[in-house]
């Protein structure tokens, strides 16, 4: 069983977002036959069964095994992964592109590097899975909680230069046999429901002072 599982395929995605199949997939954590999971979910087990069939189809739940009941074979299914992410690759039409408009300070331009971040680490993982393989991955995650705006505007500087500083030292272009790298950093504040009580003064008042500083601006 994979950690992860990248839906790319826009047919499995609408299969996994049927709120019945969404539930069976989390039932799925611990294998289960379609008479199971119907006393788990308190479901009809030919609606069970029917699910699971789709949910087989688009390779989102695997056969794990199958017993023998009298005359009746029980079949034993496992979901495919642990948790599922949907590729932005399934709405291609209409994914975000940031290569239009980059904007350091634009929460748009935020949300479509994190889309096509979601998109090439899903088609990373989804190749490295068929070869049996593991892909070369880093990432570094930290809370940072700014006094003020003009902190939080500091603090974007300092790292946009030492990053500018850290790719000028290790780029190398002459090298046209080398494997190209892509560096995002991101930054976002912690959305509320997320924050202890205690804290979430302090975000309005940060919220109040960015309010504050734009009207100076």
């Amino acid at each position: 069983m994979l950690d992860v599982a990248v839906i790319e395929d826009p047919a499995a995605a609408e299969a996994s977002l049927d709120p019945i199949r969404a539930r069976i997939l989390a039932a799925l954590a611990e294998p289960g036959s379609a008479s199971m999971l119907a006393a788990r979910l308190g479901l009809p087990r030919q609606k069970v069964n029917y699910h699971l069939k789709e949910l087989e189809r688009h390779g989102l739940v695997e056969l794990g095994e199958e017993r023998r009941k009298g005359s009746v074979t029980e079949r034993v299914y496992r979901a495919a992964a642990t948790s599922y992410v949907i590729s932005p690759s399934v709405l291609a039409a209409v994914s975000p592109d940031p290569s239009q408009s980059p904007d350091q300070l634009s929460a748009r331009w935020l949300l479509a590097l994190g889309s096509r971040l979601v998109q090439e680490v899903g088609s990373l993982l989804a190749g490295a899975a068929r070869a049996r393989q593991r892909i070369a991955t880093f990432a570094i995650e930290a809370e940072v909680r700014f006094a003020s705006a003009a902190d939080r505007a500091a603090f974007a500087e300092e790292l946009s230069q030492a990053v500018a500083a850290l790719v000028g030292r290790y780029h190398d272009e002459s090298k046209t046999d080398g494997r190209s790298h892509r560096l995002i950093v991101g930054l976002h504040q912690i959305p509320a429901a997320q924050i202890h009580p205690d804290q979430v003064h302090q975000v309005r008042e940060a919220q109040q002072t960015e309010s504050e500083a734009g009207q100076e601006d």
